[in-house]
């Protein structure tokens, strides 16, 4: 559990940010919510304002038109904030590595505490991760 998480005390509010992604994180995203493995039971909540979050969870290679609007999203996330990478595409590019439109991972564009790997992530990796933030 990153070292700031223990300041959430044991609730955390998520904005998502899709730098990129094809989309198939999302839906895995949206598995870890739904019903079947609920991630809110855990304390971690979708919020729709980066004002509201406590962290980021962003997904996708982050692309040259992303580059500054995640910059922009992360610096909207008041202190102490957390970034998850989600993906290999969040932690190290993954297919699109070296691509023309492709800025970087996730890592080179904003401080990240969490990585969780595969393409896409199960269900049950998000929500490990998220409990790991969340210390439920």
């Amino acid at each position: 559990m990153p070292a700031k998480a223990a300041e959430f005390g044991g609730s955390v509010q998520i904005r998502h940010v899709a730098a990129g992604s094809c989309n198939g994180c999302e839906v895995e995203i949206a598995s870890a919510f739904g019903p079947v493995y609920d991630a809110e039971r855990y304390g971690a909540r979708q919020v729709a304002s980066p004002r509201h979050a406590d962290a980021l969870l962003v997904t996708g290679p982050v692309t040259r038109n992303m580059e500054m609007a995640l910059r922009r999203t992360y610096e909207a996330v008041p202190e102490p904030r957390l970034v998850v990478a989600l993906g290999d595409c969040a932690r190290d590019c993954g297919v699109f590595a070296e691509a023309y439109g492709v800025a970087g991972a996730v890592r080179d564009v904003v401080p990240v505490d969490v990585e969780v790997a595969g393409c896409p992530p199960r269900p049950e990796a998000i929500v490990e991760a998220l409990r790991g933030l969340t210390g439920r």
